[in-house]
Order: C-alpha cells, then structure tokens, then sequence
C-alpha cells in the first residue's frame, strides 16, 4: 500500500535535501517528481549557466590582458562548449534518482495532483501520507501576448546548438543579463527589451547603470520603454513589435520572470492558497492545512528564491518535521547576478541607506586601481557599502566586478557575524586576495 509519513512533491534541491535527512530518521518517505530528478539548478538552470559561463570568463579575462602578457584572445566554439555543458548535465537526472532508490526511498514518476489533505494521485496511482511537502519550483514566465508562443525560454538557451547569429532577450531581470553576456561574448548581436527605464530594479539605481555601461562595451544593446504588445515568425526569424518599435531577429527568448508551479496540483480543492508568485507559508513553512507544507522556489516569499535558501529549509524542515521546534529565521542572504563583470549585494539596499541616513553611513568606493584589480587589468571594480552609524557594523553592500561574488560572501559572513569595522581590521587575511582589502571598505 502506498502509505507514507511524508511525501515529497519535487525531485530538486529541496526534495532530495529533505528526503534523506526524513528517511534516516526512520520516516518512510516518498518523493514525487514528474519532469527531471535533480530540479532546474543542475538541470536547466544555474549549473549549466555557470559551465557556459566559464568560458566567457576565461575569453574576456584573456581579452584584458592582450599586450599585457598575451598575445590573443580565444574565441568560443560554442558547439564544443555545449558538449562540454553536456558531460554535467545529462547524468544528473537518472542519479538523482537512482541516489533515492538506493537509499531505500520510494520515488513516483509522474504529475501530482491532490485529491484531499492526505491523498495524492500521480497517474494511475493514489498515495496516502501523514504530510506532504510541496516543492514544485517555478518555471518560465511568459508574455501572454500574441504570437508568445514563438519565443524561447532559458531552458531553451541553455540548449542551443549553435549560437544564432541576432538574439534577443524580453525582460530585464538577472536571467536576461547573465545570458545576454555570455551571447555577446559567444559571437552575437544582443538585446535587452525592458518595459521600462528601470531594468534589475532590485539593486542601486548606480549599480545597474555601471553593469550596463560594460554589457553594452561588449555589444549587448538595451531597448528600455519598449512595451512587446506582438510576436511574428516571418520564414526563420522572429519580429517583436511594440508601439513605434519593431526588431528582428533569429530567435527571441522570454525573461520576463518566472512563475511557481504550484497551478496545477489542485491546491484550492484543499484549501491551500497560492498564487503565481507561490504558495502561501508561515513561519514554520506551513500552508492552511496543518499537514502539508512548502518549499523552495514554489513559496511565495520576498528573500531571493536560491538554490542555497532551498537547501536551508529543507535543513530546517528535517527538523521541524521530527519534533516540532523553533520558526524559521533566515540569515541575510546574499544574490548575484552572474556574468562579466558580476552585480552582487547583501544587506541593507544602497536606497534603504540613503532614505535613512540618519541611521546609516553610505559610501561609493571606487576599487578599479586597487591591486586586487588592476592586476588584471579589469575596467570597473567599484563597492557601494552602508554602515550602521551607532554600532560601527557594516549592514549592506553592492560590488561590482569580475570577482563581486567572493567580496560579497565575505561581507556575508561579516554582517551575518554582527561584526564591527574594528573587528574586520583585527583579522589577519592573505594579499593580495579579495579578502585583504576588506579593512577599506569601512
């Protein structure tokens, strides 16, 4: 009989985080997942990205160096480098799989649909569970405009055989600029169509500019105000009409966002509220029915939906689901938009300091001469940093550079740390590293 104490709906980070911990506490737990075990991350989302990525990295760090060392800068064969994608990618489904079923966890392929509070149908089969944790994910938003159904999604990107030769991306969030920068280094004509002025709107105003102004160096072409209100395929291209705006190109892609699948598990026959943004959770992680809870990508929530946010609820539900304990408290979180150079921040936003700076001490710092960064020649490193002005403590920061990532983490820890200035400048760090030039930034 297909009897469980939990059942997980979604093979991703957050299922297979959950679902081990759960079995090795004696639970018999099942996991549901009906497209590929693993989830987006290692299958169609940041994995992939950043394998493609690496050699855009390696192209544009050798592009800085021409005549100062090396002689040429290499170009991508994007078939080769797909290949290469590849060789991560495809075995991850079948062993995220195989990993469950030789644990001794059941796994059901197939969708889920649910009948009422503690039965689910996946196919032909019913199952029963004492609870269910929904952790669906999200999937490709998309415009719901005429002809929407000739644009490309970035599950679709990150498959490309070859790379076309005039692409473009609507939407300007992180997936549009972290693929327009690895298309643009790859060979091709780039654009960005933004419905507005204020593309990323979640990072400082400056910031954004200055990531744009180096995307734009390396050919990428921003089209801001530009409302799409059509899609056509004319022969083997794809025109994007807008008032007074027409573009074609050979393929368009849709990063307009992206929506939680939580539409199609029949949630309001069981009184679980959710909506395109996610699903409706309390502190515990809990929906309105006390025995189902959610997850991941698929909870409606304001912190950055991650990967890493996915692994620490599933960590805090394989406590909170063998004896009931604390609400969740979430850390400041980091977020990054990938490419060259990265856009990174934690903390306090830059707009938060400035609306309070009574409170907050702000500062830009230009760090393009450090050493850290001149030694490679990068064009832009700079870091907007604010500062509790009472306790000394550093509270936010932005940085943008080709190394933004690991200068946040640090600064991570610090402001997770409740760390003031004076104990950062007590720390020992090696030089030159992005670390040693932490006792500046306050």
């Amino acid at each position: 009989m297909n009897q469980f104490d939990t059942v997980i709906i979604g093979g991703g980070p957050a299922g297979l985080g959950l679902a081990y911990p759960l079995h090795s506490a004696g639970q018999k737990v099942a996991v549901v997942e009906e497209n590929k075990w693993g989830g987006t991350c290692p299958n169609r989302g940041c994995d992939p990205k950043k394998v493609l990525l690496g050699a855009v990295e390696a192209q544009v760090k050798s592009d800085q160096l021409v005549g100062r060392g090396l002689n040429q800068t290499p170009q991508i064969n994007w078939p080769q480098l797909m290949k290469f994608k590849q060789t991560f990618t495809d075995p991850v489904s079948d062993n995220s799989r195989a990993g469950l079923v030789s644990a001794g966890i059941e796994v059901f392929d197939g969708h889920a649909s649910f009948v009422d509070e503690h039965t689910l149908s996946v196919g032909e089969q019913t199952i029963t569970a004492d609870r269910f944790v929904i952790a669906t994910g999200q999937r490709p938003g998309r415009l719901n405009v005429p002809g929407d159904e000739y644009l490309l999604t970035s599950t679709d990107f990150l498959s490309l055989p070859t790379m076309p030769a005039k692409i473009a991306f609507i939407g300007g969030g992180y997936i549009a600029f972290e693929l327009a920068a690895i298309a643009a280094v790859a060979g091709a004509e780039v654009h960005i169509i933004h419905h507005n002025e204020r593309p990323l709107k979640q990072f400082a105003q400056d910031a954004v500019a200055e990531l744009m102004n180096q995307l734009k160096a390396k050919g990428v072409q921003f089209d801001l105000s530009v409302e799409t209100q059509s899609i056509k395929r004319e022969a083997d291209q794809t025109v994007i009409q807008a008032p007074d705006y027409e573009l074609t190109v050979d393929q368009a892609f849709v990063t307009s966002g992206r929506v939680a699948n939580a539409d199609t598990l029949n949630l309001a026959a069981i009184g679980v509220e959710a909506d395109r943004h996610g699903i409706v959770v309390n502190d515990h992680l809990q929906t309105a029915q006390p025995n189902i809870y959610a997850m991941g990508d698929v909870v409606a929530k304001r912190i950055p939906k991650l990967t890493p946010v996915s692994g620490f609820e599933a960590a805090y539900l394989s406590q909170e689901l063998v004896e009931s304990g604390a609400a969740i408290h979430y850390p400041e979180i980091p977020t990054v938009v990938f490419g060259m150079p990265r856009l990174a921040q934690v903390g306090i936003s830059w707009q938060t300091a400035q609306e309070q700076s009574d409170k907050y001490r702000s500062q830009v710092i230009d760090m393009t001469n450090w050493f850290t960064y001149k030694h490679l020649n990068e064009p832009l490193a700079k870091a907007w940093m604010v500062v509790d002005k009472q306790t000394d403590q550093i509270v936010g920061a932005t940085v943008i550079s080709n190394e933004a990532e690991t200068l946040v983490n640090y600064l991570t820890q610090i402001i997770n740390a409740g760390q003031t200035m004076k104990q950062v400048n007590e720390q020992v760090f090696l030089y030159p590293t992005e670390a040693s030039d932490l006792e500046y930034l306050g």
